[in-house]
């Protein structure tokens, strides 16, 4: 009954993994998972899954509802029933219902990875940081009751029972003795420590919209995923800029309301200096992400290629700029910047004309495996 269990359980993943693969653009596109992130779980909303229940053969026999008649005519005083989308509400269930589950962060990353054939992240610098780690691995006949597997113990506790002819299965009881109590053990391993550090940049200027601030929420959110997936340890910090940049909380950058001009060269000398500060590139693999509309009105162009040549291209992994459609913006950054740094191999530039540019903005810059 138990491996049943197990393998229907092993069944239902599968066909839940698989529906995640089918939706994952429109999870992706419209943020279904926004809001839903726990600390080590998302709880997905799956369509068209029915939710496991009996149902009643007939055995060839009749029944109600079944003979002559015409769809919608009543059999007994009251007995009419609306049509879908009429009538007064009532206490019966209603069909379409979605059934959310859980699902771990690295399982989801995992589904993300397959999907956009995104490459496994070869980290680069020094990875010499060794932590030694117990990794629970193996089984031991003896141990503290704390560490005790349960199953493996009631399963061994079965079949000794079966064996002996001591089980009835009317009257099933299962009582472990002590030679068949299983505990958990571990080893020592030596694991290297790369971390990653993420900074995010994104133009708060009076040209970017609630809208446009979405886009850069989602994407975040799924760029997060993925490189949380790839790293032990990964470090996240957030620059708002419009004339003036500075460093903030996550709330604040994804909630804030700005105006003003603009001047990119602010946000790539506060990341520079956060980086200098903070991550020193020989420790840390480095990701800058990048977010605007593509107006730098309050500056020429120098300053800001300037910055990105000398202290952030050099020793980043990847710098991503995603351009957002804007019914404000002039949209000519990008252009400058595929001008003067096209060629480089740490830079990546995404197009993002709305919502449903999300997915394949996110292949574009994680597409490397850099």
């Amino acid at each position: 009954m138990i491996m049943k269990i197990e393998r229907d359980q092993r069944r239902f993943r599968q066909i839940v993994r698989g529906r995640i693969r089918q939706n994952l653009r429109k999870y992706v596109t419209h943020g279904e998972m926004i809001g839903r992130k726990g600390r080590d779980l998302v709880s997905i909303p799956i369509p068209q899954l029915d939710v496991p229940h009996f149902r009643f053969g007939d055995n060839g026999a009749g029944g109600v509802g079944q003979g002559d008649g015409e769809e919608g005519k009543p059999i007994a005083k009251g007995g009419g029933e609306p049509k879908d989308g009429q009538g007064s509400a009532g206490s019966d269930p209603g069909g379409g219902h979605l059934l959310e589950v859980d699902m771990s962060l690295e399982e989801l990353a995992e589904i993300m990875g397959e999907e956009l054939e995104l490459p496994r992240i070869e980290p680069r610098g020094n990875a010499s940081i060794v932590q030694e780690k117990s990794k629970y691995n193996s089984i031991r006949q003896t141990g503290p009751e704390s560490l005790r597997h349960f199953k493996r113990t009631y399963l061994k506790a079965l079949r000794r029972q079966i064996s002996t002819g001591v089980y009835e299965p009317d009257d099933p009881h299962v009582v472990p003795i002590k030679s068949d109590k299983q505990y958990r053990s571990w080893n020592t391993i030596e694991h290297p420590q790369v971390n990653a550090a993420v900074i995010y940049m994104m133009d708060v200027s009076g040209s970017m919209t609630d809208e446009q601030k979405q886009i850069v929420r989602t994407e975040a959110f799924w760029i997060d995923t993925w490189l949380s997936s790839q790293y032990e340890g990964i470090e996240t910090r957030y620059i708002i800029h419009d004339a003036v940049a500075k460093e903030v909380d996550e709330n604040t950058f994804y909630h804030t309301r700005e105006s003003g001009g603009t001047r990119i060269s602010s946000a790539y000398k506060a990341c520079a200096e956060l980086i200098e500060e903070q991550f020193p590139a020989s420790d840390w693999n480095l990701y800058c992400f990048q977010f605007s509309d593509g107006d730098n009105w309050g500056e020429d162009n120098d300053e800001s290629f300037k910055i990105l040549g000398e202290r952030l291209l050099p020793i980043v992994n990847l710098f991503c700029y995603g351009q957002i459609e804007s019914p404000y913006g002039s949209g000519e950054f990008m252009g400058n910047l595929q001008g003067r740094f096209g060629d480089h191999e740490a830079l990546v530039l995404s197009e993002i004309e709305d919502k449903d540019a999300i997915y394949e903005s996110i292949k574009m810059f994680l597409g490397k495996g850099r």
